[in-house]
């Protein structure tokens, strides 16, 4: 019969766990794997080695600019994941576009989920006790699909059928990873809900997303008011685009000003010789004051 591990020991952090891994993993091994399914460790990023049989090479340079910046703002919101080779070293197994742009970042240490040689199957039963406890916020409930999904190469349908789970259910917590960290920041803390998050994760527009977003957080929107207007959104949006007979070098000052200030309903109107108008409208005093700030910023 198995040892018992040391629930004290448990407590005392994944360091004080890692650095005596060697002398209790033959015996504990599905505890460890149980304890360390749901708990992120900081690392250094020097002790961490790129997979190399990872089969993904080419990175966009801009992309991982824009996340770099964003980790430097709201720090690496997603864990890597990486296997423990040694006290201190590690190999990747997710994450490399993370762990690149957290480089160029500066980051130190970044946060990572660690995974044990052959923990396969224990780690997939691990992961999904993890998602049927109660306590679980959305963000939490996807980052745990997400990385059930990438350990086990499972499809949606598969992943759906492990957890008890609806195929929908499991799209939407997946999609809300691809929002920006403000917004996954405030479905954490519960200023938002998941019915928010879903209406916010099916818009494309990233300044359109950006102002629905504040304008929710700005009057206490209930998810029937924000489907309306991003659907109304949208709808002007159409008809717009189908009479736009801007220029493409004009259309495009106009996307960028729209991203600028966080509104979709500014416009560049053109008339002749060159000649023309910016448009700028608001919805109240607080979003005039956004827009003065970010001007004399």
């Amino acid at each position: 019969m198995a040892k018992k591990i040391d629930k004290k020991q448990l407590g005392r952090g994944i360091h004080s766990l890692l650095a005596n891994i060697e002398t209790q993993v033959s015996e504990n091994q599905e505890e460890i794997v149980k304890e360390l399914s749901h708990t992120v460790a900081m690392i250094q990023v020097s002790e961490i080695e790129v997979n190399p049989f990872q089969p993904r090479n080419d990175f966009d340079e801009e992309a991982l600019q824009e996340l770099s910046h964003s980790i430097q703002t709201y720090g690496l919101i997603q864990p890597i994941t990486v296997r423990r080779l040694s006290p201190h070293e590690y190999q990747l197994i997710s994450g490399e576009r993370r762990l690149r742009a957290s480089k160029m970042a500066g980051l130190i240490e970044i946060p990572a989920y660690i995974r044990l040689a052959n923990d396969q199957e224990m780690l997939e039963m691990a992961l999904v006790e993890n998602i049927q406890r109660k306590k679980l916020n959305a963000i939490e409930v996807a980052l745990t699909l997400s990385r059930l999904k990438d350990a086990c190469n499972f499809t949606d349908e598969q992943l759906a059928e492990r957890v008890g789970k609806k195929r929908s259910t499991i799209t939407n917590h997946l999609r809300l990873l691809k929002l920006p960290p403000d917004i996954q920041k405030s479905i954490k803390e519960g200023a938002i809900s998941m019915g928010h998050a879903r209406v916010l994760a099916g818009v494309e527009d990233y300044a359109l997303r950006d102002s629905l977003f504040r304008k929710t957080i700005r009057e206490a929107l209930s998810v029937r008011a924000l489907e309306n207007l991003s659907s109304s959104y949208n709808e002007d949006k159409s008809v717009k685009k189908e009479k736009s007979s801007l220029p493409d070098a004009y259309n495009q000052v106009q996307q960028r000003l729209r991203e600028r200030f966080g509104t979709p309903r500014i416009q560049v109107k053109l008339k002749s010789e060159g000649k023309g108008q910016i448009v700028i409208p608001f919805d109240s005093d607080d979003q005039l004051n956004d827009m003065l700030d970010q001007l004399e910023n």
